[in-house]
Formats: C-alpha cells, sequence, structure tokens
C-alpha cells in the first residue's frame, strides 16, 4: 500500500502552535515539543482562570445587590424569594447594574417583591419618574473694579513720507543743490530721478546750475559761482568758466 503524504498538514499544525506560543520565553516559542506543551499548559491556566473570573463577578453582583436591597429593608435571600413569587426574571448581573446606576429602578423592583412576599398584587409595569439633574448656573462674575488711568496725550501720528525712487547719484546732486527729492518730476526708467532731474528742479527755483568739478574748482579758487556765466550744455557751468571768472577778477585786481 502507498504511503500517504501529509507533509502540507504536519507543516501546517506545527506553524498553528508555533504561532500560538508566539512571544514565550526561551526555546517555548521556537522548539515544537516545548511549545506544544507550553500551549496546552497555558490552555488549562486559561479555563482554570475564566472560572475563577465569573466565581469573582457573580460574587460582586451579590454584594451590590444586597448592599442595595439592605437600604430598602430587604436581605438578598428575601429580595430573590419576591422576585420569583412576581416572576420578575432579571438576573445578577442586571440587578446589580441597576442597584449602582439607576437607584430608582431597582427601588421600584424591590417595591414590587415586597408587595408579593406580603401577598399583595403585583404590578407588571413600573412607572418611573425620571429626575434630571438641574443644570449648575455658574455665578455671574462681578467685574472687578479697577482704577482710570490718566489718558496720556498721544502725539500726532505723523503722515508718512512717501519714498522717492532715485538713483545714487541724484540723491548725492540733490544734496549738493539743496533740493527736494519730491518736488522732482522724475524721467528716468522705472520713474526714477536722475542728476539731470536735479539739475533742471534746480536751475527752475534759480539756484546756480554747475557742474561738480566746476563747484570743487569754484571751492579751490573762492569763485562765486552767482556771478559766473555759463557757457555748457543748457547753460551749466563748466570747470573752463570758473577759471575765467577767476582770471577776469585777478586782472581787474
Amino acid at each position: 500500500m502507498a504511503r500517504a503524504a501529509r507533509s502540507l498538514h504536519a507543516r501546517k499544525k506545527r506553524r498553528k502552535v508555533l504561532e500560538q506560543a508566539k512571544g514565550y520565553r526561551g526555546t517555548k516559542h521556537s522548539s515544537y515539543k516545548r511549545a506544544k506543551e507550553q500551549v496546552w499548559k497555558s490552555g488549562v491556566y486559561a479555563f482554570e482562570g475564566r472560572k475563577q473570573r465569573k466565581r469573582d463577578f457573580r460574587s460582586l453582583w451579590i454584594q451590590r445587590i444586597n448592599a442595595g436591597a439592605r437600604e430598602r429593608g430587604l436581605s438578598y435571600s428575601q429580595l430573590v424569594h419576591g422576585l420569583r413569587l412576581a416572576e420578575i426574571d432579571l438576573d445578577r448581573k442586571v440587578l446589580a447594574d441597576l442597584a449602582a446606576t439607576e437607584p430608582q429602578a431597582f427601588a421600584a423592583i424591590v417595591d414590587q417583591a415586597k408587595n408579593a412576599l406580603n401577598g399583595e398584587p403585583v404590578e407588571r409595569r413600573i412607572q418611573i419618574e425620571w429626575q434630571r439633574p438641574e443644570e449648575s448656573v455658574a455665578p455671574e462674575k462681578k467685574p472687578k473694579k479697577t482704577r482710570a488711568k490718566p489718558e496720556s496725550k498721544k502725539a500726532a501720528p505723523e503722515p508718512q513720507e512717501e519714498d522717492v525712487e532715485a538713483t545714487d547719484a541724484a540723491e548725492r546732486r540733490a544734496d549738493e543743490l539743496d533740493v527736494d527729492l519730491e518736488s522732482v518730476e522724475p524721467t528716468g526708467a522705472e520713474g526714477q530721478v536722475i542728476v539731470d532731474d536735479v539739475e533742471e528742479a534746480a536751475e527752475e527755483e534759480g539756484k546756480v546750475h554747475a557742474t561738480e568739478a566746476a563747484e570743487r574748482k569754484a571751492e579751490e579758487l573762492g569763485v562765486d559761482l552767482s556771478t559766473v556765466e555759463g557757457t555748457g550744455k543748457d547753460g551749466r557751468i563748466t570747470v573752463g568758466d570758473v577759471d575765467k571768472a577767476a582770471k577776469a577778477r585777478a586782472s581787474d585786481e
């Protein structure tokens, strides 16, 4: 008879056991023999733990029901007997939850158990008046009294001057000729003020129109530029004009 190959099932079985033993210490998670023994023992411990857990919860539920029943004049055994007579089928878990979280509903159930014990009619429908917790209104906070601070006199904000775009040479020339750049009409690229614009504005204002070199030369020779006639472009005073005026003054002296 041919031998049946079962390697697939064997590997699947081993893989399942090793997967359950994942996280165990030592070789219990890698050796199949040790892993199988440990998984079997773990199952036994888990079964016992589940049984013990059920006992613990049962004891807790009984304690809660007994405490709620004692507050209303019944013992735990009397309450259970009265519920059976009243045919109210509620397990311990539900009764314990009502005793802990819904005291009004639990009190109504206890009253029906008392009626059954005393031979009085039992109401199948229980009406409970629910009272909503009053919304706590926070007391209004009184505004704190603060001393009025004297109003400080603040200076009126100065109007911001718009920046005038001008070339560096035009700014230097404006300082030399004492020309306000805001009053100069720009003719340069992208609306920039150039040197010619500054000199033209100075000429319109009646100021001396001379080249920088001519001004330096006039300072060296002590020549008054207002008395010099310019022969340069657009009537500009040049260095030659300053030299000529200096020689004429020397000859006159």
